[in-house]
């Protein structure tokens, strides 16, 4: 299906570098996302969840603005024209899914997290079906119900009964918003027409966003102080503005161009995987059986449902 995001002039590589780019970065991304469950576990105590996000999207801007500042001067009728939507843009998928998430972390695990999120492909495909038609195969129906099945396999930690006793603390509640948030973000930055280049794009939603976020930084800063600038404060506001901000946003928006909603959003199925290993290995949460059965029905569903996927 062609896009007004797909048919921008903005001097791309080769077809077939830009595919192969695109799905090494689709292996890589959902690792990059699941870097900030555990910059969110580890924030309590050093800085305030809005102070982090609009810390780690400040020096996200300060990255990505090189890249198109000279773009953006010369296209200010576009940013005149495009700003309602490039703020919502920025709202979405900034300051709410940023934010959201160190809320709802202080009292749930990076696990639950990467859980929550593992629904998002579902929002994003049942969004993008809603909103704008766009089609989806047998082939991608099977793999979600699959992928669908592992996600409940370690949700209920590989017991059919404990689904039915499930219950969703406030931290979860706070990370389904931060979920939802980004599923909306996801289909309006495919579906939305732009004239601007990808990155030069995601610099403007991006700066529009820390403008946006800037009063209630300040009204948080005022009510709970300044956050205890230290060397792990820095080293976690540049960890979140460089692999699960401008790494994976950036990687996200190339993906979800070359390779379309579907296969992007299907992929996001394996940010429970990742976020259960790198929570292990960084944070000493325990890896259990079920979550490998989880592991074991997500992989194969992934590569079924992208099987075929748009490559140009």
């Amino acid at each position: 299906m062609s896009t007004a995001i797909e048919q921008q002039p903005d001097g791309r590589k080769p077809a077939a570098v830009r595919v192969w780019l695109a799905w090494f970065l689709l292996l890589l991304m959902p690792a990059m996302f699941a870097t900030n469950h555990l910059v969110a576990r580890t924030a309590p105590g050093l800085i305030e969840p809005q102070a982090l996000t609009f810390g780690r999207w400040t020096i996200a801007a300060a990255l990505l603005l090189p890249f198109g500042w000279r773009e953006l001067l010369a296209q200010r009728a576009v940013l005149r024209r495009e700003w309602p939507d490039l703020l919502v843009l920025g709202v979405l998928g900034m300051w709410f899914c940023g934010t959201f998430v160190y809320i709802g972390a202080r009292t749930t695990q990076a696990t639950n997290i990467g859980l929550v999120f593992g629904v998002v492909p579902v929002a994003i495909i049942a969004m993008s079906w809603l909103l704008y038609r766009e089609s989806i195969t047998g082939r991608q129906v099977a793999g979600i119900v699959i992928c669908l099945g592992g996600l409940l396999a370690i949700l209920a930690k590989g017991e059919v009964s404990r689904l039915m006793a499930v219950r969703f603390g406030i931290g979860d509640l706070w990370v389904a918003g931060a979920a939802s948030s980004w599923a909306l973000y996801t289909v309006l930055l495919k579906y939305r027409p732009t004239g601007l280049r990808q990155t030069t794009r995601l610099a403007a939603i991006t700066s529009i966003a820390v403008l946006a976020m800037l009063p209630a930084t300040l009204y948080e800063l005022f009510i709970g102080g300044p956050p205890h600038f230290e060397l792990r404060t820095l080293g976690l506001l540049l960890a979140a503005a460089l692999l699960p901000g401008a790494g994976a946003y950036w990687s996200f928006s190339f993906v979800l161009r070359e390779l379309g909603a579907a296969p992007t959003s299907i992929m996001m199925y394996a940010g429970p995987i990742y976020s259960a290993v790198m929570a292990w290995a960084v944070l000493g949460e325990q890896i259990q059986w079920y979550h490998l059965l989880g592991a074991a029905l997500i992989l194969p569903g992934i590569w079924l449902a992208t099987r075929g996927a748009r490559t140009a």
